[in-house]
């Protein structure tokens, strides 16, 4: 890894991490289009903010990657990029999601 994908990262965490998280276990969906085909993939968030979630999703992405973020629990819907990617676990992949334009009670819970 250089230096400038160093800083990237760090300016990534930085951005990622701001605001208000909670940790919270909301099932999700994400969906992208790939060979203009709609694929999905289901995962559960590990927390949320206001503007984003760090979820476990059972496919990985490219940084930037575009999807659909669907809350299976109350079936809202936002578009979202894919600000930062961890390690693939036992259950999937760690994603840095960003949100963009969620509806206020996006996640179900105030902030």
């Amino acid at each position: 890894m250089g230096l400038a994908n160093d800083v990237n990262y760090a300016a990534n965490m930085r951005h990622m991490r701001a605001g208000i998280r909670l940790n919270s276990r909301i099932n999700l969906r994400v969906e992208w289009k790939e060979h203009r085909q709609t694929l999905s993939a289901d995962g559960y968030t590990v927390d949320i903010s206001p503007k984003g979630c760090l979820a476990i999703v059972a496919e990985g992405f490219p940084l930037g990657q575009k999807m659909v973020v669907t809350n299976a629990l109350n079936g809202k819907s936002a578009e979202a990029t894919l600000i930062w990617r961890g390690h693939e676990g036992r259950q999937g992949w760690e994603l840095g999601l960003e949100l963009e334009s969620p509806a206020a009670d996006f996640w179900g819970v105030e902030f």
